[in-house]
């Protein structure tokens, strides 16, 4: 079988239903970030190497890319006669370099990424040497015409210990004019050499008015933008996930089923099962195992702390505030969370059937509600 068209390689660094990064042009909430790099590029001392670092889906790659757009379209500084310095990282859209970034032919970007593997006809798992030392021979070659050049490593998570120790050694002795950016979703899994000969730009969760602009631009459509920032924590990916899967319908559904704890409607299980483990809808099974998890989260945090958290549901707050009162019962709560991911785990490794582990898992939670009630 042919390697497939490239226009039908999946892009592991999209998130579905939403624009990729380097076609989405505005970035929201993180301003100090922005205002960081541009006063290390103004001050003439750019560093070769930018980790760019926080949650899953926060804008870390809109940024890398809007960094990139701006290093490649902005020229170097022409000393008496220079312009003044940039106040912002915006490109017009069709500016040459904004179109050839969109397009994946910018000559002087590298993107370094999950390649396919053309015997599993699949991507692969981990960023393997190969394209590390890709990304070395196109510094090499693309050194000729002395301008700058970019690479972008999407997430360098990814990367196995090979990969991982060839760009250590790019870092440390980087090319001329080469600015390497590497998008981070968890900084404590890379090799400490990386992240000591990189500067850090970390980014934060989303608040609800950024949230609400960055979806609005996005295309998504969200009624309740705060409830949803809170249930994605903050994560612009997460809550085109949510939305896009219905997902505030079903977190309502699993606190209304769950507000009956611990005695159980059957009936409502059972239907909240079927409608997240059907066929065709692994992507809201999946959905409702990470929504499962962020409410048992919730609880053993709203224990610990002694606060309920701002409602994403409606009764979400008094359901907490009732089944989690105390650190004892946070501590419950945080063992069974441990104890249901370990389960989900090996229930999807074995192949299952969804609407029965669904239902396990709750039965579960109610099992734990009736020990922790107090007596």
């Amino acid at each position: 079988m042919a390697q497939p068209a490239q226009d039908d390689i999946p892009e592991p660094d999209r998130v579905e239903g939403a624009p990729h990064p380097r076609q989405t042009a505005r970035l929201f909430g993180h301003d100090r970030a922005e205002a960081e790099f541009l006063a290390a590029f103004t001050s003439g001392r750019l560093h070769h190497g930018w980790l760019i670092t926080g949650p899953l889906g926060v804008g870390k790659a809109t940024l890398a890319w809007r960094v990139a757009r701006f290093l490649l379209a902005t020229p170097p500084d022409g000393g008496l006669f220079a312009p003044p310095p940039p106040a912002s990282l915006d490109i017009p859209a069709e500016h040459p370099v904004a179109r050839r970034v969109a397009a994946l032919s910018e000559g002087s970007l590298f993107l370094l990424r999950r390649a396919w593997d053309e015997k599993a006809k699949r991507l692969k798992t981990q960023i393997t040497v190969e394209e590390v030392r890709r990304m070395k021979a196109f510094f090499s070659l693309s050194s000729a015409d002395g301008g700058r050049r970019v690479a972008i490593v999407d997430p360098a998570d990814e990367m196995n210990p090979s990969a991982a120790n060839a760009l250590l050694k790019l870092l440390e002795e980087p090319p001329a004019g080469v600015t390497i950016l590497l998008v981070c979703h968890q900084p404590s899994r890379l090799l400490p050499t990386i992240r000591s000969r990189c500067r850090e730009l970390r980014l934060t969760p989303l608040g609800a008015s950024d949230m609400a602009r960055a979806l609005e631009a996005a295309g998504v459509e969200a009624s309740d933008p705060a409830a949803l920032a809170e249930l994605a924590g903050g994560s612009a990916g997460e809550a085109i996930r949510i939305a896009n899967l219905d997902g505030m319908k079903l977190y309502a559904a699993l606190v209304g089923l769950l507000s009956g704890l611990p005695r159980l409607d059957r009936g409502k299980l059972v239907a909240l099962a079927d409608a997240a483990s059907g066929r065709g809808a692994e992507a809201q099974f999946d959905l409702m195992l990470s929504l499962i998890d962020l409410f048992l989260a919730r609880l053993a945090r709203a224990g610990t702390l002694g606060r309920t958290p701002p409602e994403a549901a409606p009764g979400e707050a008094q359901l907490i505030a009732r089944l989690a009162p105390d650190p004892q019962t946070a501590r419950g709560w945080a063992d069974l969370a441990q104890s249901l991911g370990n389960r989900a785990r090996r229930g999807r490794a074995v192949n299952l059937d969804p609407a029965a582990l669904l239902m396990d898992m709750v039965l579960r939670i109610d099992e734990t509600a009736a020990q922790l009630a107090p007596r």
